[in-house]
């Protein structure tokens, strides 16, 4: 998903710290996974990192019975709980279910409240400010109230400017992090991590005590622990952010993580098997999972030009010529420099099925990638699924005059360009005829194109 890649952490930190600013991350170059807080909280407690009792469930009985009888025990006095709607976004609790119902966080005090509650989210769609079309709720987590005496913000990312870890920590945990760092970046604090020494214990006392906690007292040291544990976990789990919030103090003194976001590096899924096998794809782009299985750097975006590019530089380019000329794309879509016939034909299918997409623009630059490959690709998913929408294609370098003697010999008639500008101006114009034509219900044929 395209939200994920400008997260709460990296927000506050490039607000934070003029010494340690962040820079945003290339786009389509890595497909990290991102898990439900539910997984989170089981990783931190294999790595001794202290949370709430919580159970995961996916029926409404499953979810009382996991306050009535898990939670809470015959004859005890009845612990408050609170039910979370497991989807992949932010500001779930300000969120509102499709069928009416609001917020995806709720206070379970009494007994039937976790089933009525799991009833209205389990099999509905979340509306969030991260995920305004709505991602599907399945799963719901029930988890022991924690009374806190202070709530806190902590987080471990891989931050480029100081090239390894860098933690980030502030008192003012419990909100909305990006919040904090546009009103009162003083009181968001960072420490780069040197990643061959590893986290340093005066680090972790300075960064405690950043957060308010008193040297000597049991939640300090409890703080202090459990950051070298977060540490650990971070860099044995290959993971590229870590975000507690809110990391809470009870008036005992325990530390404890009550929520948690947890993403992983994609290279590493090698080696990380046992976590990446239970990525939820229900809560991802179909788009994206689909292109994924061929190695496409692929995102959903809503405009309706779709682009198909070879190198991620190229590919920004050609959305930002598109959107000069008055257009918007509805993707970002790399095919790379070595890409096959078949990743390509995949790439032409993924635009070719897209309902929002009117047309089509392919740019190919032909150094490693061949300009041959990329027209064969072409024409293999057109003689499959036929052409449905206008393609403008603009070709340039390795074999290029080969490409085009298929691309005019195929029996299919697609729109050449000899320019960038020139093949943007025509994509943007098609686009709009094909989208005004569907907007007053109307049918149009491009002449000489067969569509």
């Amino acid at each position: 998903m395209l939200a994920a890649t400008t997260t709460a952490a990296k927000a506050l930190a490039r607000n934070a710290s003029a010494n340690h600013r962040m820079a945003l991350p290339a786009v389509g170059a890595v497909r990290n996974l991102n898990v439900h807080e539910y997984i989170s909280m089981e990783i931190m407690k294999d790595h001794n990192i202290a949370t709430p009792a919580g159970y995961v469930s996916e029926t409404p009985q499953d979810a009382e019975n996991s306050f009535t009888e898990k939670i809470n025990t015959p004859g005890a006095p009845t612990k408050d709980a609170v039910i979370k709607a497991q989807v992949l976004s932010g500001g779930r609790g300000l969120g509102t279910f499709k069928n009416g119902f609001k917020g995806g966080v709720h206070m379970v005090t009494k007994e039937g409240q976790a089933q009525d509650y799991a009833q209205a989210m389990l099999g509905e769609e979340l509306v969030t400010k991260q995920a305004p079309n709505g991602i599907i709720c399945n799963k719901v987590f029930v988890m022991e109230r924690v009374y806190m005496r202070r709530e806190m913000y902590l987080s471990i990312l891989m931050d480029r400017a100081s090239q390894g870890p860098l933690m980030v920590a502030s008192p003012h945990g419990g909100t909305s992090i990006e919040d904090v760092a546009a009103s009162n970046p003083d009181v968001i604090f960072t420490e780069p991590i040197d990643i061959i020494k590893g986290l340093q214990l005066d680090q972790c006392k300075r960064m405690a005590g950043n957060l308010g906690l008193e040297e000597g007292s049991k939640s300090f040291d409890n703080t202090v622990t459990l950051m070298n544990n977060l540490y650990d976990m971070f860099i044995k789990c290959d993971c590229t952010q870590v975000e507690v919030n809110p990391l809470a103090e009870t008036p005992e003194g325990d530390v404890l993580v009550c929520d948690a976001k947890v993403n992983f590096d994609g290279n590493a899924e090698f080696r990380q098997a046992s976590i990446f096998e239970r990525r939820d794809y229900s809560q991802e782009d179909p788009r994206e999972v689909e292109a994924a299985k061929y190695d496409l750097n692929y995102i959903g975006l809503d405009g309706n030009i779709g682009c198909m590019v070879n190198g991620a530089g190229l590919a920004m380019s050609t959305m930002d010529i598109i959107q000069l000329k008055g257009g918007s794309p509805a993707n970002f879509l790399d095919v790379g420099g070595g890409a096959n016939e078949q990743q390509v034909q995949k790439a032409f299918e993924l635009l070719n099925s897209d309902d929002n997409v009117k047309a089509i623009l392919v740019n190919i630059f032909g150094g490693i990638m061949r300009c041959d490959v990329i027209a064969n690709g072409i024409i293999n998913a057109a003689k499959e699924i036929g052409i449905q929408k206008p393609i403008v294609i603009r070709l340039q370098g390795t074999n290029v005059e080969q490409a085009k003697t298929l691309i005019e010999g195929c029996g299919f008639r697609m729109i050449l360009a000899d320019d960038l500008e020139e093949a943007a101006t025509k994509a943007v114009g098609v686009a709009d005829i094909a989208a005004q034509a569907e907007k007053i219900n109307i049918g149009v044929k491009f002449e000489g194109l067969g569509i």
